[in-house]
């Protein structure tokens, strides 16, 4: 059993407000270290993005508009996943970054 197969196990066993509040706390984390640790914030979107992927589909079954809001939110994490090497080599791409996903923070799902 690979490491992420286990990961996803243990995260999935969660509830998913606790999921949710998982995706909060990596959108806080890139904020705070995005700017001063690109690669930390790279790892972490990775991460988030699996969180994602994890649980969409529980949150489908419970409510539609959160679940494509989450979804949304993976869009964008994604497009910095695709283009982190050109983000990362520039501090004003990077200090965008830091400002959306606090700005992110505020969507409905996370409150």
């Amino acid at each position: 059993m690979t490491d992420l197969i286990q990961r996803q196990e243990i995260f999935t066993q969660d509830d998913i407000a606790t999921r949710l509040s998982n995706i909060a706390k990596n959108l806080r984390t890139i904020n705070q270290v995005v700017v001063s640790n690109p690669d930390c914030a790279s790892k972490i979107i990775r991460e988030s993005l699996f969180f994602i992927e994890w649980t969409a589909p529980s949150l489908v079954q419970v409510d539609v508009n959160q679940a494509t809001e989450l979804v949304e939110l993976g869009r964008t994490l994604a497009h910095w996943q695709y283009n982190w090497e050109k983000i990362s080599k520039q501090a004003p791409a990077r200090e965008e970054v830091a400002t959306v996903a606090a700005n992110l923070l505020k969507h409905n799902i996370f409150s």
